[in-house]
């Protein structure tokens, strides 16, 4: 937990927890920012090294893309991009 919680930007606002909206988290995955997130039961990695950006199904399949955007354009989860289903993961990141 200590891990997730070193990679997310949450802040105190109002009594409350703010949340990455899509637009913030995609910058951060642009200069470099990786993530850990849950999505209906699997745990799901987007992280990136030299030779490009990665979604990866712990235990399961990696997709692979050139650059941040290219992943946020074409990887799928279920069938559904991240922006798809942004609503049901937003509180992760």
């Amino acid at each position: 937990m200590e891990n997730l919680l070193e990679n997310k930007k949450i802040c105190m606002k109002y009594g409350g927890l703010q949340i990455m909206d899509y637009k913030e988290m995609a910058e951060s995955i642009g200069y470099g920012e990786e993530y850990n997130f849950y999505y209906k039961d699997k745990e799901f990695w987007i992280s990136q090294n030299s030779d490009g950006n990665y979604l990866t199904e712990v235990g399961g399949e990696t997709q692979e893309f050139k650059n941040s955007e290219d992943l946020l354009n074409n990887a799928r989860i279920n069938g559904k991009s991240i922006r798809e289903i942004w609503e049901e993961i937003n509180d992760q990141f």
